[in-house]
């Protein structure tokens, strides 16, 4: 008789490599759901498909066939045969909703991110950029050149950021010092927590003309614009002087271990005696395997940009490179794979 234990192991296996191969599919499909306006089209209430076909100017059965999908991948509930509303996850595709992921997923799902990936197998053998090899130019430089796509950038790193901008302001002790800069703070959504939640700090935003271009309204929606300026600037050349605090949220990761050294170089070189410079990012084990989205990341940084994450290790060697040293190393649970690794 057969091993009926041993032949649902084989299934189990064979069904998560399935799954995986469909991944890229899966993607897509939330690429459409999203250009498509679905999840505001669909609401929270059963909505007949034929009905929702028609509000996004769509063909009755295929869009059948996207929502039941949909459906499947969770974002979605089937109350009958062709009637649909909006799971909570759903809900987060909707540009309406506070917390909404759409400019996230519209940027991971856009053929300028995916592309390089085709190429993975080659930046593993050789660690060169597929994307500078499939554009012709490195990735911010082809945001540069494209205003669309770095506005989208924009929003979906303003997105990403959401979750540690809702606990960073109360993990760390910003209350030992007068004034922060965030280092290629973007649009200024992580800053903007920091000082609302503690109304002595001033503050500095420093990125590029492109990443600032959306940081004036951030900060005139928080009130902000007497307490914080903007600095558009390289970080590889200088960082403005004048804070004891300088904050960077995954900008390390971007860059090889020795453009991480200049940018550190440059805090450390207008770092006060009693200043610091707080680092966060995911942080690897030394050996166990880290979570799904942390190593994806990872090979993320080798086809884009040629940066990396890196262990406890790696930051105290950037750091020590630099001139600093790393006297902390904290998880933030609430808003993880992220850490806090603080340098004096």
């Amino acid at each position: 008789m057969p091993n009926t234990d041993v032949r649902a192991a084989d299934m189990a296996d064979r069904d998560l490599i399935v799954r995986l191969a469909f991944g890229s599919m899966a993607a897509q499909t939330l690429r459409a759901a999203v250009r498509l306006k679905v999840p505001e089209l669909v609401g929270d209430k059963p909505r007949p498909a034929a009905e929702v076909a028609v509000a996004a100017g769509a063909e009755p059965q295929p869009m059948t066939r996207l929502l039941r999908a949909l459906a499947a991948l969770g974002l979605l509930r089937e109350h009958a045969p062709d009637s649909f509303s909006v799971t909570p996850a759903g809900a987060l595709l909707d540009p309406a909703h506070p917390e909404s992921l759409t400019s996230f997923v519209r940027m991971f799902t856009e053929p300028a991110i995916v592309r390089a990936w085709e190429h993975l197998d080659s930046s593993v053998r050789t660690g060169d950029i597929a994307f500078d090899t499939v554009f012709g130019t490195d990735f911010f430089s082809h945001l540069a050149q494209h205003p669309e796509l770095s506005a989208e950038f924009n929003a979906a790193m303003s997105q990403a950021v959401s979750e540690t901008a809702a606990v960073l302001p109360y993990a760390f002790d910003f209350g030992r010092f007068t004034s922060v800069t965030d280092v290629g703070g973007g649009d200024g959504t992580l800053l903007a927590a920091v000082l609302a939640a503690h109304p002595g700090l001033t503050g500095v935003v420093l990125d590029t003309t492109e990443g600032l271009a959306q940081a004036p309204r951030t900060l005139e929606r928080h009130g902000l614009r007497e307490r914080c300026s903007l600095v558009a600037g390289d970080f590889f050349r200088s960082v403005p002087a004048g804070s004891g605090l300088y904050l960077m949220k995954s900008i390390l990761h971007d860059w090889t271990d020795d453009q991480a050294v200049t940018i550190l170089r440059h805090c450390r070189e207008v770092l006060p005696p009693d200043g610091r410079v707080l680092i966060v990012e995911p942080v690897l084990p030394e050996s166990a395997t880290a979570d799904e989205v942390t190593c994806l990341s990872d090979l993320n940084m080798l086809v884009n940009v040629g940066g990396r994450e890196r262990t406890r290790e790696d930051f105290e060697e950037v750091c020590r490179r630099a001139g600093l040293t790393v006297t902390s190393v904290t998880p933030l649970p609430e808003a993880a794979p992220f850490w806090l690794i603080e340098a004096a």
